[in-house]
């Protein structure tokens, strides 16, 4: 019998032993098809889903890949009815195509008859098909093309688009390799992207998803919308761009609540491309302003739920997708398969690491004793209260200043949820502190400050979990976090993960309130992080400050 890390069991469920020396190796194959469901502290739970086998399959992994993988590193042996599942499950991926006949005309086409007689008679698919040329096509309406893979999936039947791509207006854009190159993972990256035409890359924060999007334009060389997160992204992405390419400030626009400009190149706020006037959507009109050849989605993970609507009606353009995880909190994963495309690469956090691309981190979780008093107001709380009461206690500042103390000379940032706290905490270290309401302009000035070193602390609410570029924070303390969000997590720990010149390996703290919903959702926030091999060190706040 072997003596595998993984023991996989009938209901789908993958169990993995966090000491077995094969861990680690089995964790990375394991991921590729499966998804990471509880974490604690010796066995970790992981779940083979439909949507986690799709991707890998459409990421060019086949099901003998997946079972060989199981078969490799297991205990015991596979349960039949698992392996059958898979193969059965891998199979549906590609049974159904959509693509252009000799007319350009859209058509769903199978070679299983059985599959297609039960995909049309959906009473959700009906609509959108307008004929039956012959007994393996059917013809779907040319608006639709969106909108049928996203109901395919649905039930179960995901399609592969082959349907093609307007190629835009062309427009030249070329790399300036200057003293860099591309990273051997990021030119597979977008070779692989290039091929399929729509997709979505995933790489660990600070790993250059940038480049990638940057190269996958130089190779397309057309018109381009990049859509992002907010104006201060927008911002980082021009000057990357101009760094990076041929292209010049005049070629780059950007579209956003402080400017209007409509360039061969446009960088557009999500929040602009979701902004409401007389209850219709305000700028519709960016998305046909240009004959785009490419749209970037960077944090695709991100993505607002209106921008999916307006997505399906953008299938026939190039789609990129950039994030550093597919975990969607709104449970929308199957929309980004389905609008943005499916998975194309995905590297291994601890992979990049191990190459020296970027930075390695320790993570801890602080856990601290609330005061007799504030106990008893957490315990007569409404549950809708009790993670603020637990995530806001007053206890935590007094562990900030010891960790702050602990890493002077080191650029740190503190990162909380609640403004009230935020005030508190800038007030407690002297620090400056950036907040939704911070004006763009004196966000820049002081990130800028941080990246020089003249400001070692920070405070930052929500507003920096992402697409923010501080390469030499080597230390970040969470104090309060969106309830139990994974994407917030893998976003805050990215934020220190770009290379450093100090050489500083990372420390990641997350503070936490002992037997509260604080520690619940901690729990689930690391589930991302623990599939990617980061482990949290459990450290009691009174030994910290002895330390």
């Amino acid at each position: 019998m072997a003596d595998g890390p993984l023991i996989v069991q009938s209901d789908r469920t993958v169990l993995l032993e966090v000491a077995h020396p094969d861990a680690e190796t089995a964790r990375h194959e394991l991921a590729i098809f499966a998804e990471l469901e509880r974490a604690p502290e010796h066995i970790h739970t992981y779940r083979i889903t439909r949507l986690g086998l799709w991707n890998a399959r459409a990421a060019g992994h086949e099901a003998d890949d997946m079972l060989a993988t199981l078969d490799r590193w297991s205990r015991f042996p596979v349960p039949a009815s698992v392996s059958t599942d898979i193969r059965e499950t891998v199979g549906r991926y590609g049974r159904l195509v959509i693509e252009r006949d000799d007319e350009g005309l859209l058509i769903l086409r199978s070679s299983d008859a059985a599959v297609l007689a039960e995909v049309t008679k959906n009473k959700r698919i009906q609509p959108l098909l307008t004929g039956h040329p012959s007994p393996d096509t059917y013809v779907v309406d040319a608006w639709a093309r969106g909108h049928i893979k996203q109901e395919l999936l649905k039930i179960g039947w995901p399609a592969e688009d082959h349907a093609g791509f307007t190629p835009g207006t062309p427009h030249e854009i070329d790399l300036h390799e200057d003293g860099w190159t591309l990273r051997p993972y990021q030119r597979e990256a977008v070779d692989i992207f290039t091929e399929g035409g729509s997709g979505v890359v995933v790489l660990p924060c600070g790993a250059g998803k940038t480049l990638v999007g940057a190269a996958a334009m130089a190779d397309t060389k057309t018109t381009t919308l990049i859509l992002v997160t907010n104006t201060v992204s927008a911002r980082q992405w021009r000057d990357e761009l101009l760094k990076r390419t041929s292209l010049t400030a005049e070629e780059i626009g950007e579209y956003s609540g402080q400017s209007k400009e409509v360039k061969p190149v446009t960088i557009a706020t999500y929040q602009i491309l979701t902004a409401k006037r007389k209850g219709e959507y305000a700028h519709l009109a960016l998305l046909d302003a240009m004959d785009w050849g490419l749209i970037v989605y960077d944090e695709v993970h991100l993505l607002p739920a209106p921008v999916f609507k307006l997505t399906a009606d953008l299938q026939a353009r190039r789609r990129l997708g950039l994030t550093a995880t597919l975990v969607r909190e709104d449970g929308r994963e199957g929309d980004v398969f389905s609008l943005i495309g499916p998975k194309r690469f995905d590297a291994p956090w601890k992979q990049i690491e191990a190459q020296g691309f970027i930075s390695p981190a320790v993570c801890y979780e602080v856990r601290i004793d609330l005061p007799a008093s504030e106990r008893l107001e957490y315990a007569a709380a409404a549950d809708d209260d009790r993670y603020r009461l637990a995530a806001t206690a007053e206890a935590k500042v007094g562990v900030v200043r010891d960790l702050v103390a602990k890493h002077q000379g080191e650029q740190i940032l503190v990162i909380g949820q609640y403004l009230d706290q935020i005030d508190e905490l800038a007030d407690a270290l002297n620090a400056p502190k950036i907040t939704g309401t911070t004006p763009i302009s004196e966000r820049e000035e002081l990130y800028g400050a941080f990246r020089e070193g003249t400001i070692p602390v920070l405070v930052v609410s929500k507003v920096a979990n992402f697409s923010i570029d501080l390469p030499e924070a080597s230390v970040a303390i969470q104090v309060s976090g969106s309830f139990g969000s994974r994407q917030e997590e893998a976003q805050r720990l990215g934020r220190l993960l770009r290379p450093k010149q100090s050489g500083h390996t990372a420390s990641f703290y997350t503070l936490i309130a002992r037997d509260t919903v604080d520690q619940d959702f901690a729990q689930n926030r690391q589930r991302f992080l623990a599939e990617q091999g980061y482990s949290y060190t459990i450290v009691d706040a009174h030994e910290l400050a002895a330390a």
